[in-house]
């Protein structure tokens, strides 16, 4: 009896569960043609180091290492429907962040046992972004639907033309026009008034951005392209 009356009551609160999964906010949000919103959300930069065929024969420079840093960014978003699974997204972002390259000196010529020097060049970048992204989506369930997006960012560092003071020296120099693909995913939320998405993206350079000086420092480098992993939040 027990087991019966159990059985009777879950099947009594099915339809109750059918109706709140039926409940959806902005139910029309997804025919509107143009959405409007800003994005913000935290970054990490670094580089690709690819080294050149002078490295292995410098006498200076043993080794170069790469540290990521976290920055942040913020910009305002707008998105285009073009049908029931794809949008076109346009952003124009301020990206802040900060790499750190260490060049590993020898002390002198001897071997490397007898000692290294670091020489820590810390590139601060303000990017100037205008990512053009296809994004396309799963069916929506409920208040929820996951997502996948590409495209193209054509950057612009407007810290790379900063002129470098005397006690950063030695410190190489980047170019200040910075391409890049991009890909990630996310998921869309629809609350009761906007759509909140929650995205992990990650852009990689097309350009060897380094302007080689004549130093051991860029001649050991053969391409130094841009990396950056982004976690962001849009709110439309």
């Amino acid at each position: 009896m027990r087991k019966l009356a159990l059985l009777i009551i879950l099947t009594g609160t099915l339809p109750l569960f059918a109706q709140r999964e039926q409940l959806k906010n902005l139910p029309n949000y997804d025919k509107k043609r143009v959405h409007f919103g800003f994005t913000i959300g935290l970054n990490t930069m670094d580089f690709n180091i690819e080294k050149s065929a002078a490295f292995l024969n410098n006498n200076e420079v043993y080794a170069i290492e790469n540290t990521r840093q976290i920055g942040f960014h913020i910009g305002p978003i707008s998105s285009f429907r073009i049908s029931d699974h794809l949008e076109f997204r346009a952003l124009i972002t301020l990206s802040f962040g900060q790499r750190d390259l260490t060049y590993w000196r020898l002390k002198d010529t001897l071997s490397p046992a007898d000692g290294l020097s670091p020489q820590v060049m810390k590139i601060a970048s303000t990017f100037l972004e205008f990512p053009l992204l296809l994004k396309y989506k799963a069916i929506r369930i409920n208040n929820y639907a996951p997502y996948v997006i590409g495209g193209f960012n054509p950057k612009i560092d407007l810290a790379a033309r900063k002129k470098i003071k005397p006690d950063e020296m030695p410190k190489v120099r980047l170019d200040n026009f910075d391409p890049a693909y991009e890909l990630g995913f996310g998921i869309d939320f629809y609350l009761e008034y906007f759509r909140l998405s929650a995205e992990i993206k990650y852009s990689a350079g097309i350009r060897n951005v380094l302007i080689p000086d004549g130093t051991n420092y860029t001649n050991s480098v053969d391409k130094l392209s841009s990396r950056m992993i982004m976690f962001s939040l849009h709110f439309e």
